[in-house]
């Protein structure tokens, strides 16, 4: 199965990796990949199949071969990575978090719409089934008036001050790698909040190691949410309302299972994910559909969202006192 659409591949560490098996184990075309060093280009090439590999982002975002560009580089290279792609008149589907602050979201934005492409967010969880079929349950009002989630996202990550998580340089720390998930999410169920509440830890490197955040929404909603680097918890999600809730199970932002509950707690449905690989191809088809569509937003997670949960992580850093060098 070929899609028509040719991806080309900027920047080769870890998410690139798992990106990339997910494109090509579902019949994706990965036409080029692109690095600093034409080593790490070559080897990437080799172990994927790739037939073109760039010594610079540069040569990849004019490689004439290529339609699309996944940007996955470090948060504070996104804005200008995805620039670059977008100046050379390709679409971006850029990694999560979008950017670091606001600012850049929106000028990336009104870049994209200037030039009539398609700027994604890789939420890759947003487009996973099982969050498909969560938003279906909600909109026929099984729940009743859905009016809370409680979710975290905890993990044990490496200690390490040199390690990408814990470099503040590098937009290192529990809210952009870990946070934007449970605070996307919320945002998926409820837009952005009318208020914020929002406290944290940090480690010797100043990279904040937990965040905790209530968010009040103008109809009477709430969501907390917990991320955290040092410590390992249960990853798992529950939404609640009148008439039921559903409880998502481990790893809840992958594919998973939940369980959907009646006010009497008696399960009325059971949903077993059944996705191929770790199911990152499902944000691929999507920009796909909406390229092939002429489209350059799409109703799962638009631009403008992106940009309002860029607005929403800015107003918790601001509260926990969190600045990254160069702002």
């Amino acid at each position: 199965m070929t899609h028509g659409i040719r991806w080309g591949i900027l920047a080769t560490g870890g998410i690139a990796h798992s990106f990339t098996d997910d494109l090509i184990l579902t019949g994706h075309t990965v036409q080029a990949v692109g690095s600093r060093s034409q080593e790490s280009a070559d080897a990437f090439a080799a172990e994927f199949g790739i037939p073109n590999a760039h010594a610079s982002y540069e040569a990849l975002v004019n490689d004439p071969e290529v339609d699309v560009v996944y940007v996955s580089t470090p948060h504070p290279f996104h804005a200008a990575n995805a620039a670059l792609a977008l100046n050379a008149g390709k679409h971006v589907l850029v990694e999560k978090s979008f950017t670091v602050n606001a600012a850049e979201a929106r000028a990336l934005v009104e870049l994209a719409a200037s030039k009539n492409l398609l700027v994604q967010e890789a939420m890759w969880t947003r487009f996973l089934p099982h969050m498909a079929r969560i938003r279906e349950i909600i909109a026929a009002e099984t729940l009743g008036d859905v009016h809370t989630l409680i979710v975290d996202h905890t993990q044990d990550l490496p200690d390490d001050p040199a390690h990408r998580l814990n470099a503040l340089e590098l937009g290192g720390g529990a809210l952009l790698d870990l946070g934007i998930y449970p605070i996307s999410f919320a945002s998926d169920l409820f837009g952005a909040p009318e208020s914020i509440l929002a406290s944290a830890t940090f480690k010797a490197t100043g990279a904040d190691a937990q965040v905790a955040t209530i968010f009040r929404y103008a109809g009477g909603q709430i969501a907390t949410t917990l991320s955290a680097s040092d410590t390992k918890g249960p990853n798992t999600a529950s939404i609640l309302g009148t008439e039921g809730r559903i409880d998502i199970d481990a790893i809840w932002y992958a594919p998973t299972t939940f369980r959907v509950l009646n006010s009497r707690n008696e399960v009325i449905e059971t949903y077993v994910s059944e996705v191929a690989g770790r199911g990152m191809h499902c944000e691929a088809t999507e920009v796909e559909r909406l390229i092939l569509a002429g489209k350059t937003t799409g109703e799962i997670l638009s631009p403008a969202e992106s940009v309002a949960i860029m607005e929403t992580l800015d107003a918790v850093r601001a509260q926990i006192g969190l600045r990254y060098p160069g702002e």
